[in-house]
């Protein structure tokens, strides 16, 4: 079955970390917004308020799947990591590498409040004083958190070095997304913290040399990182 992934066609945003797991599991599957004639913007709106399939999604990224939308990063990495083994076979193992999903959404989401910290219906521009204090607390405080959590996450499991269990799960693919867009928004911060958290940096390594996003990564198909999506690299939030 080939999936259709609905998504902004121009940026990675929250539709990079499913492209991600449909990537390493060599899945069939159609970028909806991206075309031969190039990028295509109503897709998504199409696709939103159709009314077709049904149930109705909120935001993208939806995937269709065999004509049933399912919605939300979260929710689809769930699927797709129990049916492309990218996730444990045990119900409480699947629910651990979920909950892991969800500190990364978590994460995300103030990644993406250091640049609009205000509201999404406003230009950086016009938020540029709450920007620099928002960011100046997510560098000191929020980053090393986040990165500290999950470095202790891998040291517990150290003898596979993967987040849960023997293998690479969607929340590995997941947490090498947030550090390679990390490391575009907050290049300086990030060279700080990883000294401190090698387990992160050994995994993200590992991530990228996975064949099926070591393909990936060199192709055309990856969209390079830029300032409209979440990951922004604005030189005076460094500091």
């Amino acid at each position: 079955m080939a999936y259709r992934l609905y998504y902004w066609p121009t940026i990675q945003g929250r539709g990079e970390f499913v492209r991600l797991a449909l990537e390493a599991a060599g899945a069939d599957y159609e970028d909806a917004g991206r075309t031969p004639g190039g990028p295509d913007f109503g897709a998504v709106s199409r696709v939103l308020f159709s009314g077709e399939p049904g149930p109705p999604a909120f935001a993208p990224p939806v995937l269709d799947v065999g004509g049933h939308l399912i919605a939300q990063t979260a929710n689809i990495l769930l699927y797709l990591g129990a049916h492309h083994g990218l996730a444990p076979d045990g119900e409480l193992d699947r629910l651990w590498v979920h909950q892991l999903q969800l500190t990364i959404a978590d994460w995300v989401g103030e990644i993406h409040d250091t640049h609009h910290p205000v509201g999404v219906q406003l230009y950086y521009e016009d938020q540029k004083p709450e920007a620099l204090r928002r960011a100046e607390g997510f560098r000191e405080h929020r980053l090393p958190k986040f990165l500290g959590y999950f470095e202790r996450v891998l040291a517990d499991s150290a003898a596979s070095g993967w987040l849960a269990g023997d293998a690479c799960t969607y929340a590995d693919l997941s947490l090498f997304q947030v550090v390679e867009g990390l490391r575009y928004a907050f290049p300086r911060a990030m060279a700080r913290e990883e000294a401190d958290t090698p387990h992160v940096t050994r995994l993200h390594g590992r991530v990228a040399e996975l064949p099926g996003i070591a393909a990936y990564l060199a192709s055309g198909r990856r969209i390079p990182f830029n300032e409209d999506g979440i990951f922004r690299h604005y030189p005076e939030l460094e500091g």
